[in-house]
């Protein structure tokens, strides 16, 4: 018998959001890391809020949803909270249940920002490798550096004089949008900036391509099996991505180990850098031109020297992963240190999608 199409729906409904989502869901084992990291920070969050006055959105809610919003690509804060206020997947793992009411854009970014203030991301980064270390997913000897330019949220009309000087353009068309010609101008990072991020700085990768406004990511990766375990945003000047690699490397420490890197890290203040801290470098040589490698050839005739060489290489699934579905591409945030929390958070996303890969379902969920 043919069934009837009743547009009209039930009064009532009882719907348990933990039968819905299947049992073999790759998010379920993300929650249950994602919820221990949460627990460890329970004293960092009764710190941040006062004990009196109305309720704010929970931080566990605010970090599970940017969790989503980076693991599903969801571009803005707006389509996040439509996406939560019908799909019970989202609000099974944020934590609502089916009948709680979604929070408006505007509150959600609010409350977001004073996540910013206490340096949460970086926490939250850190027990994220704290777990990946007890399931002994880390190597404390061999790790791989480097560097990505991410494109601001900044148009190239937006890049003006700093004393002003182009404000009243004859080749400028008007109205909101205006027609701009840069053609025959020089424009450097020492005599323009963008009004829109002034952190961002005008920056071409090569030689072949356009020049563009960005901010400068740095990773560094460990080589067993590619999880990050440093991550952070420069202004891309000077030799930035040199000293953000020794930063995250740690400042003075010593110990043993090899790293890893492109021809753009042969450069004697990196060499240096690191075998001060005790280790040894595996930087592919760079010898265009008339110049003469810091490499020599007592260290590229070991073994391990072409295995670095060879995992180095990892770092760039790290790299993609974060631009094609963190966001990271062209970031929709400004400032450099909004855009440093979003990266680093943006890395211990891609952390908890490799260790579910690698860790045992068991395991896992044994953890919960």
């Amino acid at each position: 018998m043919r069934g009837h199409d009743t547009p009209q729906t039930s009064l009532f409904s009882f719907v348990d959001l933990e039968k819905r989502v299947p049992a073999n869901h790759p998010l379920r084992r993300v929650r249950v890391m994602c919820d221990r990291a949460l627990t460890a920070l329970s004293p960092v969050f009764d710190r941040m809020y006062s004990a009196h006055g109305r309720p704010s959105i929970p931080p566990e809610h605010l970090l599970r949803a940017l969790l989503l919003q980076v693991l599903y690509t969801v571009r803005s804060e707006r389509m996040l909270m439509e996406q939560l206020d019908y799909s019970l997947l989202f609000r099974w793992f944020v934590g609502l249940g089916v009948d709680d009411p979604v929070w408006h854009p505007t509150t959600f970014t609010q409350n977001r920002d004073r996540l910013l203030e206490h340096e949460v991301s970086k926490r939250f980064f850190g027990e994220i490798l704290t777990q990946a270390r007890e399931a002994g997913l880390l190597s404390d000897e061999h790790f791989s550096v480097d560097g990505t330019f991410i494109e601001a949220w900044a148009s190239q009309k937006s890049f003006k004089a700093k004393d002003g000087s182009d404000g009243d353009d004859s080749n400028q068309s008007g109205g909101r949008n205006p027609t701009v010609d840069f053609r025959g101008r020089p424009r450097s990072n020492e005599t323009h900036a963008s009004m829109t991020d002034p952190d961002c700085r005008l920056r071409r990768k090569s030689k072949g391509d356009g020049a563009k406004l960005v901010h400068h990511g740095h990773l560094v990766s460990e080589n067993r099996h590619g999880l990050i375990v440093g991550a952070t945003v420069t202004r891309a000047e000077g030799n930035a991505e040199v000293e953000a690699a020794l930063d995250l490397l740690g400042p003075g420490k010593r110990r043993r180990g090899t790293v890893g890197g492109d021809k753009g890290f042969d450069q004697r203040a990196f060499i240096d850098g690191l075998r001060r801290r005790g280790m040894t470098p595996h930087v592919a040589q760079n010898e265009s031109g008339t110049r003469s490698s810091t490499i020599d050839g007592r260290t590229i005739r070991h073994p391990g020297y072409a295995i670095s060489q060879r995992r180095r290489k990892i770092i760039e699934e790290a790299f993609g992963w974060m631009k094609t579905v963190g966001l990271m591409r062209k970031v929709r945030h400004r400032g450099t240190a909004l855009v440093g929390w979003m990266f680093e958070f943006t890395a211990a996303a891609y952390n908890l999608v490799r260790m579910r890969n690698l860790i045992p379902p068991a395991a896992t969920m044994a953890a919960a």
